[in-house]
């Protein structure tokens, strides 16, 4: 049977909304691309190329860029929303008048609402009431997407058809789409593991070595699950791509923002040099300091979260941090056993 062709709108001018926009014109869909910057804008429509963040790699002529977010959501039978966690709940307002009843809306955003504690598929039922909504979430670095490498990524919403039209809508050859019904567990994952990210990047800049990389990414999913448990997520989930998979894959490479921030910080640059330096929005910095307090707020041990928040935003010195988390209370290895 022949797929269907869909109307796609992705919100958003950054790495991963200029993958999906890719994916999606790839696959013969009409894709309409807003982004606020009119430069940018002409770059794409002109050159076929996002040449402020992604430099040098060709995109799908079909795709359209518009800095008219109206005329970009119109019709779009799919919302894709790749934009900053700080101003998602605007954008979605923004957009609210222009949706059909019948849109479906994924956010790919791996971030949580400042003021909240909200993640992004909160935020988009508190807006817009009966949508269909549903998250993306993988180890899924844009160039590498772009650049044809075979990814897996997960596509979750307790709707069940909305998983199966995005996994009809973006799989291919290069991109496998995953379903899982946790949808609180799957964008957890993907907000929490940008916090390690910032860690692995230091530790990096330190030289480390593989003992240390191999010790900070188990410790770090032992974190995550524990604070998915506390409120109220599958710690099974962070098993899969969302978890284990996202984290492996941001805490290895340098093309992660977070990673690159962390690595900076790890030189002894200050965090406003660094996110200066990297010139994009490294969500693990404000992430960091939400999960700290609510950490705190609900009792839950996250040495490497409090130890991140003392070297970054009460300026510790980088060893006497790591001397301490060393040096702490003895735990459980594994704390999800199967019984």
């Amino acid at each position: 049977m022949a797929k269907r062709r869909h109307v796609v709108c992705v919100l958003g001018g950054g790495s991963f909304g200029t993958a999906i926009a890719n994916i999606c014109a790839g696959k013969g869909h009409q894709v309409q691309w807003w982004m606020r910057d009119e430069t940018q804008v002409k770059s794409i429509n002109d050159l076929q190329e996002n040449t402020k963040y992604l430099p040098g790699i060709k995109l799908n002529q079909h795709i359209l860029a518009t800095n008219e977010i109206e005329s970009a959501v119109k019709n779009a039978d799919i919302v894709y929303l790749s934009i900053p966690s700080q101003v998602f709940r605007d954008v979605v307002k923004q957009i609210k008048p222009s949706l059909s009843q019948e849109t479906i809306l994924i956010s790919t955003t791996k971030g949580i609402e400042r003021q909240s504690f909200c993640l992004m598929s909160k935020i988009l039922q508190e807006e817009l009431g009966d949508h269909s909504v549903g998250v993306l979430s993988g180890p899924n670095l844009a160039k590498e997407i772009l650049m044809g490498s075979p990814t897996a990524t997960v596509i979750a919403s307790d709707q069940g058809t909305v998983c199966t039209t995005i996994q009809d809508s973006l799989s291919s050859e290069k991109f496998r789409v995953y379903a899982s019904s946790d949808v609180y567990g799957v964008e957890l994952g993907g907000a929490l593991k940008n916090i390690y990210a910032v860690a692995s990047g230091m530790a990096e800049a330190m030289k480390t070595g593989e003992n240390t990389r191999s010790m900070l990414i188990t410790r770090s999913l032992a974190e995550m699950g524990r604070f998915a448990k506390t409120l109220g997520a599958d710690p099974m989930t962070f098993l899969g791509l969302a978890g284990v998979g996202d984290l492996v894959a941001t805490c290895s490479s340098h093309l992660s923002r977070n990673f690159q921030v962390g690595f900076l910080l790890g030189q002894g640059k200050s965090l406003d040099d660094a996110i200066d330096t990297i010139g994009q929005t490294a969500e693990g910095i404000n992430t960091i300091k939400m999960v700290k307090e609510k950490a705190d707020e609900l009792g839950i041990y996250m040495p490497l979260v409090s130890g991140l928040y003392s070297i970054i935003f009460d300026h510790q010195p980088l060893q006497n941090v790591i001397k301490g988390l060393m040096l702490g209370d003895h735990t459980s290895d594994v704390e999800f056993e199967a019984k």
